[in-house]
């Protein structure tokens, strides 16, 4: 895939608000500061489409991107900010949950994960929720800035491991550095064959 178009269309805090047209969604969620906004501006090569704060929590909004007049890439608050009231976590939280439960037009979420740490109980969580759910989803692993590193490696299999603990088959995974120019082309290949295969169930449905 060839990414010739980029626009920010708007962010939201209702999810009724949120655009109507009927277009293929993919989702990005993780950690707040786990590198969203970076993985954005890296797939779509533009280094200022997407705001990147370096204080972790600054996401408050359902945010749209309009790729190539085809598709949205979304992205969703970071979830487990520590630094906020109570209230605010629960309600970005919910923002969260609304949106992935009940938007028609998401095909997958990205769920995030910073390779440079150990599993993190509420990444698991959040991938069991997701699975409870019956939400399609792939984990994508960022920051991965040295990925042969003993410390690298050694924290993408311990995720792995964590999850069968739960799960029979894992979700597809990707490896991701903005930094290092890594995975860009595994991961635009990826959304490719996942918009061909909705413009293909689209036109079968109109078919019917």
């Amino acid at each position: 895939m060839v990414i010739k178009t980029a626009e920010f269309v708007c962010g939201y805090t209702d999810v009724r608000k949120c655009p109507r047209r009927i277009i293929p969604e993919f989702a990005f969620v993780g950690r707040s500061n786990v590198g969203k906004s970076s993985l954005i501006n890296y797939l779509c090569g533009r280094k200022k489409l997407s705001k990147v704060s370096s204080k972790p929590g600054k996401t408050r909004q359902i945010n749209f991107f309009l790729i190539n007049d085809q598709f949205h890439l979304v992205d969703l608050p970071g979830y487990g900010y520590a630094r906020v009231s109570a209230t605010e976590r629960e309600w970005l939280d919910g923002l969260i949950r609304s949106y992935v439960t009940g938007r028609a037009q998401l095909m997958y979420v990205l769920l995030l994960i910073d390779s440079r740490i150990l599993p993190q109980q509420i990444d698991l969580e959040f991938a069991d929720w997701l699975g409870e759910n019956e939400i399609p989803f792939v984990i994508v692993f960022t920051k991965a800035d040295k990925p042969q590193s003993h410390e690298c490696l050694a924290n993408i299999q311990a995720f792995r491991d964590s999850m069968m603990r739960n799960w029979e088959e894992l979700p597809a995974m990707f490896i991701t550095s903005a930094l290092h120019n890594i995975g860009r082309e595994e991961l635009l290949k990826w959304l490719s064959c996942q918009v061909k295969d909705f413009s293909r169930l689209s036109a079968e449905a109109r078919k019917t």
